[in-house]
């Protein structure tokens, strides 16, 4: 039974607030306030229901408002709602990790905590930098992205990652880093079902990298298993594997950013379970709390921590963390969250999803503009024929119809990406892809 929030009043200035990833101007004219959320749907102020087809920010992966998770985080705060993250700690954070590690791939068996995807990445290649340094290869200094990957806002995100408008106004960012071609192939793999037939070959630019700059000087390669918020761009097969293969050849230490892909969103716990390839260091966030409270964990194989782990004993290791590292409302939220995918099965439901999604997804190939569609596990994408000379303006115009008909979708650039809760129903399907149909339908 749904829940529907009673009316709220309209905050009656919106001007203080400089949005996130928004057209500022557009919204304050125009604004989209979410006031409550339960189990599939977000309500207005107004209590209009809006199914929600993007698990909010791809993290609401349990769905809205779960009793679990809810009564853990009001516990907690009430017990203990801080402790210092350096030199302390709390029994939820070592609670915590130890559920974590029992679900990463083989031999990823530490957890470094942090507040956020975008952290997650910045600890992930500091990690990665250090190793090479106290392992003896301090020449290892260069990172190692892919264009059109997506690896959060701070400045090591941004430079490793490969996404435009993400990069174009901030300088010259961190140097030292190179970026591997992206895998995205439309005139082979247009309307591909899961992963594309065509492309292996482009894992080889690795290889290109490696001879022009040689491998001594490399420390990492970091890459979304699926690049999500480019517009879920899901790899050929044998991609990663070979990945794998070349870093091996090479000394170079393969990372994984999974914050979109873990806990779930392809039917296994992790992408790499999905694809049957493990990182020397994975990166999550989102689906770790199930967004309930900001948190971030950075998993890394046995032999990298234990490469810390020398010299006096009461010296610190590995000089990084965060105020808010591991935080009791967090780590509780957390547990709850684990607790409620396993008693309902969701780390492995989209798997049972997946060929329904499939078939949904690839029910707009004829629809008027489309002019590719993908999917894998419960992620899929749409992609659009931009307007002549109004990038980004026909799909944006998809996304507030949609608003106003009651389901929210995500776009990027001129792609619609969905990614909803693993909790759905296929009439919730059926209503998120005819919704979309309709919109598109009637679009210019």
């Amino acid at each position: 039974m749904n829940v529907v929030p009673m009316t709220r009043p309209l905050p009656n200035d919106l001007d203080a607030f400089w949005m996130p990833f928004t057209a500022n101007r557009q919204f304050k004219q125009s604004p989209r306030l979410l006031a409550g959320a339960k189990d599939m749907h977000y309500y207005t102020p107004e209590g209009r229901p809006i199914l929600d087809a993007t698990a909010g920010l791809w993290c609401v992966n349990a769905g809205h408002g779960r009793p679990k998770i809810v009564e853990a985080v009001q516990k907690q705060v009430a017990e203990l709602d801080y402790a210092p993250a350096f030199q302390m700690s709390h029994p939820k954070a070592f609670e915590f990790a130890s559920r974590l590690v029992q679900i990463t791939p083989e031999g990823m068996d530490h957890a470094f905590f942090t507040n956020s995807g975008s952290e997650s990445v910045e600890t992930a290649l500091k990690i990665a930098l250090a190793y090479q340094r106290v392992r003896g290869q301090g020449t290892r200094t260069r990172l190692i992205g892919r264009e059109r990957g997506y690896h959060g806002v701070n400045f090591g995100g941004i430079s490793v990652g490969g996404i435009v408008s993400n990069r174009k106004m901030f300088g010259t960012l961190l140097s030292g880093v190179d970026h591997m071609r992206h895998t995205h192939d439309p005139a082979r793999n247009a309307f591909t079902r899961g992963e594309p037939e065509h492309g292996i070959e482009l894992a080889e630019d690795l290889e290109r990298i490696v001879t022009l700059h040689d491998a001594s000087t490399i420390a990492a390669v970091i890459v979304e298993p699926v690049a999500g918020s480019t517009g879920v761009l899901v790899p050929p097969k044998g991609y990663l594997k070979r990945l794998r293969e070349i870093c091996d050849k090479h000394g170079i230490l393969l990372i994984f950013d999974e914050v979109i892909t873990g806990f779930g969103r392809l039917g296994t716990p992790f992408g790499a379970d999905y694809f049957g390839v493990t990182p020397d260091i994975m990166i999550t966030a989102k689906g770790i709390t199930n967004g309930v409270v900001p948190m971030g964990a950075v998993f890394v194989k046995s032999e990298i921590h234990d490469a810390f782990m020398t010299g006096p004993e009461h010296l610190i290791e590995f000089f990084h963390g965060y105020t808010y590292s591991a935080h009791p409302l967090a780590c509780a939220a957390g547990i709850a969250t684990l607790d409620t995918y396993a008693e309902e099965g969701l780390l492995t439901r989209a798997a049972e999803l997946a060929p329904y999604w499939a078939d949904a997804i690839h029910s707009l190939r004829d629809t008027k503009h489309v002019i590719d569609a993908r999917n894998i596990g419960l992620v899929g994408a749409v992609e659009l024929e931009p307007i002549t000379g109004e990038p980004t303006k026909r799909a944006f115009s998809c996304f507030l119809e949609c608003f106003e008909r009651g389901v929210l979708i995500r776009t990027t650039g001129d792609i619609i990406a969905l990614s909803p809760p693993l909790i759905i129903s296929k009439g919730q399907i059926d209503e998120i892809v005819g919704t979309l149909s309709d919109v598109l339908k009637a679009a210019a």
